[in-house]
């Protein structure tokens, strides 16, 4: 054995030790020293004028499982960019070699790339050497085509996990893109907007957080300093993210920073499907540090938002992540999308009807209550909202200022809110205010109108001189879409009357339909019906 062909067999040997200890740092030195060692001799040996044949098998042979190794070892540091690069390397020398092609399949399994991870495991069906893992191989390949299906169709089942009362693992997801695009909006800089009429609940796209931190807070101080922590954790991550990953750079790079709104490039859906490869376009875009924080100060989001659900044990969590897609959706005061939070993933759906080309929009703050606090809430986060429902409004205060700043201030002192709730329908009858505008005011006084409904004294007085709740709900969710304070009042209702059959089919229909604006069609009819009966015992819904 010549004094190369040792050195290779104690490299070989070491970093095989690291990769079993787990020690995947120091196994991929060793192994890229030895892949080094290895097309040294390669090349060496076809310099001789007889090279031997059976030597130089064995010197491909052993890059090969070099180059397999390291890409195990990266892709367990999330290194997946070069980890791929290493797969490719090894199947150029052996194409059908068992390990790489189960180790680039795992890989592009993690990056979403259902249809080309499908590929890997077929293939690697085909090497002998994977005879006694073929349940492991198969295990993967019904994995792929599972998410390959959610994937393509939109088609997700949320039910089984909800009636199982979230017990175990999270479903497994797909990313998704549905009937949405991204374009110019007329609210702040880019947006993303409805390619087709949608009805409530219509899921519009799944994807999984670049980057996401969650932590458990204590009271107000405690809860600051733990804040800090997180961001400064969720951070890292993202640096760590951009580093790894040309693709997510890519994506990343092409965020507001808050600034320059008109210029920014309107990007090409394509580019947010995880099976088309966005590599390489990045390289030389590198992303400096203080662009990084600009961009994760306008685009992050946080889990436990108005607009949002977070479903199973992560409810217990304060979350903090970076989701690409989600973060070109702007907030109105009528919002017409929610989302659901399901393990590192974000689900968006339709909270409302939706027409095709109107803009997809979020609440990012609580928009049941009057015009001049939403104004505050806006400036709050530093934009100052100019949607249809404070266009309405502001006109409709310059026109009733009085007489609604009166009914306010005695809503804050505890009159009558009976009272109050009659005072703003005959204002509306005087002020000749029709369609979405009833709808507008009703849902800036909703919490008054929770409470008369709510309340048998209320009703018993007023039942008779302020209109239904059928006929206000309807009208509040028409403009602001499915919020779980108009369910809440809705299920309790319902309830009185006796559930699903005693309180009419209209009402339990009522009552579901709020339910998929809040949850989506992910969850099926009788999922949902325990996620209703959930939130009345616990109003955790």
């Amino acid at each position: 054995m010549s004094a190369a062909d040792e050195q290779m067999q104690q490299l070989r040997s070491k970093a095989t030790e690291l990769l079993l200890r787990e020690e995947w740092g120091d196994s991929i030195q060793l192994y890229s020293q030895l892949i080094d060692l290895c097309e040294s001799q390669i090349s060496n040996t076809h310099q001789h004028p007889n090279p031997d044949p059976l030597h130089l098998s064995k010197l491909n042979k052993s890059l090969c499982v070099a180059f397999s190794n390291r890409a195990e070892a990266r892709s367990k540091l999330q290194d997946f960019t070069r980890a791929l690069q290493d797969c490719d390397r090894a199947l150029r020398i052996e194409p059908t070699h068992f390990k790489t092609l189960f180790c680039k399949g795992k890989i592009l399994l993690s990056l979403n790339r259902y249809s080309n991870a499908l590929d890997c495991f077929k293939a690697a069906l085909f090497d002998p050497q994977g005879n006694g893992n073929l349940d492991i191989v198969n295990g993967y390949l019904e994995k792929c085509k599972k998410l390959e299906f959610q994937s393509r169709t939109g088609s997700f089942d949320l039910s089984d996990w909800v009636l199982n009362g979230f017990k175990g693992k999270h479903p497994e997801l797909a990313e998704y893109v549905g009937p949405v695009v991204v374009k110019r909006s007329e609210i702040s800089g880019r947006g993303l907007f409805a390619t087709k009429n949608l009805d409530a609940g219509t899921l519009l796209l799944v994807t999984k957080a670049i980057a996401i931190e969650r932590g458990i807070l204590g009271g107000q101080d405690s809860a600051e300093n733990a804040q800090l922590v997180m961001w400064k954790n969720f951070i890292d991550k993202v640096k760590e993210a951009v580093t790894k990953c040309q693709r997510t750079q890519l994506l990343i790079n092409m965020l507001s920073t808050g600034e320059d709104e008109t210029e920014l490039e309107v990007p090409d859906m394509s580019i947010f499907r995880p099976e088309i490869e966005g590599n390489g376009s990045s390289k030389d875009q590198k992303l400096e540090m203080d662009k990084i924080l600009s961009i994760l100060d306008v685009n992050s989001l946080v889990e436990e938002a108005v607009s949002a659900k977070v479903l199973g044990k992560n409810s217990d969590f304060y979350g903090v992540g970076l989701w690409m897609l989600a973060s070109f959706i702007n907030h109105s005061c009528n919002s017409n999308a929610r989302r659901l939070h399901v393990g590192d993933y974000v689900m968006v759906h339709a909270s409302r009807d939706v027409k095709a080309g109107e803009e997809i929009t979020f609440m990012y703050f609580d928009t049941l209550s009057p015009f001049e606090k939403r104004a505050e809430m806006s400036m709050s986060w530093g934009f100052n909202c100019k949607c249809s429902r404070c266009k309405f409004e502001g006109a409709a205060v310059c026109n009733s200022k009085q007489e609604l700043r009166e009914i306010e201030i005695g809503l804050e002192k505890g009159v009558d809110v009976g009272g109050a709730v009659y005072r703003l329908e005959e204002g509306m009858k005087r002020w000749a205010v029709r369609g979405k505008g009833k709808g507008y005011l009703r849902a800036s006084y909703w919490p008054a109108y929770a409470e008369v409904y709510g309340s048998d004294g209320s009703m018993k007085r007023w039942s008779r001189r302020i209109p239904t709740m059928e006929a206000v709900v309807d009208s509040v969710v028409e403009v602001v879409g499915s919020e779980e304070g108009v369910l809440k009042v809705v299920v309790e209702g319902l309830k009185k009357r006796g559930g699903g059959s005693g309180g009419g089919v209209v009402e339990f229909e009522r009552a579901m339909k709020l339910g998929r604006g809040i949850y989506g069609k992910v969850i099926k009819k009788q999922a949902m019906k325990t996620l209703l009966e959930i939130g009345i015992q616990d109003q955790s819904y």
